[in-house]
């Protein structure tokens, strides 16, 4: 009879790897220290803003552990055991020779499933390899080649300390953030087009986890990582900063909007409140902020 046994550091990969797959469907995206704004008039004129911090997942460091994960340890014999018991017995060359048949096996298919995830991984980045050096600084330049994108300056570790504004007249929905050959990215603020002429506004980034942030993810990845130093060291609590698993972002910012129409609904603390340029609506959001922030507001027809 023979015996492998898995380890938990295994675990810790395979976990690590399964995470990483739940940040890209993510797109690895959330707001950090910021301040946004959003200015909107009646005839549909607009403008927005956003200055601060985006985290997004250091890919070098993601490429770094999923290229752990990817490694070819040397082929190790299992235990045998004799029949009935748990007394270890010297294995067979029969024995050894099925272990290591299985265990390239089992190379092979893994080797076919990880080429299978770097290039899902490719394709979700918009052809940016997460393993490489420079995948950070690729996206920041492709970032400062859109419109609106004033500055963009990679921090490392992935931080991104940014300046974003636009302004325009509302007659397409909008988006903020979107990037170039994404297939898809989550979005921080939204902005509607009604057919009766609202405009419904959210910013599903600036709510709780799992509300499209992103967050749920990298908290995940964040508890992996304690789980694995907790494994390594024996003791249990949160994992040390220089693990190699990327810190949780903390959001801590305001969201507001300013405008000259009436407004609908919206989910403030206080309401709106007079200003020159018309209603204020403002948001604080920390990470106790219960609901993301929206609002509905009718332009003139």
């Amino acid at each position: 009879m023979m015996h492998t046994a898995l380890s938990p550091r295994r675990f810790a990969i395979a976990g690590i790897v399964a995470v990483f797959a739940l940040m890209l469907s993510a797109c690895l995206l959330s707001p950090g220290k910021f301040v946004s704004t959003l200015d909107l008039r009646k005839d549909g004129r607009f403008t927005f803003s956003y200055t601060g911090e985006v985290y997004l997942l250091a890919l070098s460091k993601m490429g770094e552990l999923a290229s752990k994960s990817q490694d070819q340890a040397d082929w190790v014999a299992s235990p045998c055991f004799k029949d009935d018991s748990l007394d270890q017995r010297p294995c067979t060359k029969d024995e050894l020779d099925q272990q290591k048949a299985k265990w390239t096996d089992q190379q092979k298919t893994k080797a076919e499933r990880d080429k299978k995830d770097t290039e899902m991984a490719q394709s979700l980045l918009g052809g940016i390899d997460p393993a490489s050096p420079r995948a950070a600084e690729e996206l920041a330049e492709r970032l400062r080649h859109q419109a609106g994108w004033k500055s963009v300056i990679y921090k490392g570790d992935g931080l991104y300390q940014v300046d974003f504004a636009i302004a325009g007249v509302l007659d397409h929905d909008f988006t903020f953030p979107t990037i170039e050959r994404f297939p898809m990215a989550n979005s921080f603020v939204t902005l509607v087009r009604r057919a009766d002429g609202a405009i419904r506004i959210d910013a599903p980034a600036f709510g709780p986890g799992g509300a499209g942030s992103g967050m749920s993810s990298f908290a995940q990845l964040a508890a992996m990582g304690a789980a694995d130093h907790a494994t390594k060291t024996g003791k249990s609590g949160t994992r040390p900063k220089d693990d190699g698993t990327p810190q949780v972002p903390q959001i801590d910012g305001t969201f507001s909007i300013t405008t000259d129409a009436p407004i609908l609904t919206n989910n403030t603390d206080n309401g709106p409140a007079e200003t020159p340029q018309g209603q204020r609506l403002e948001w604080k959001i920390t990470p106790r902020t219960a609901n993301a922030p929206s609002a509905l507001i009718k332009l003139a027809r």
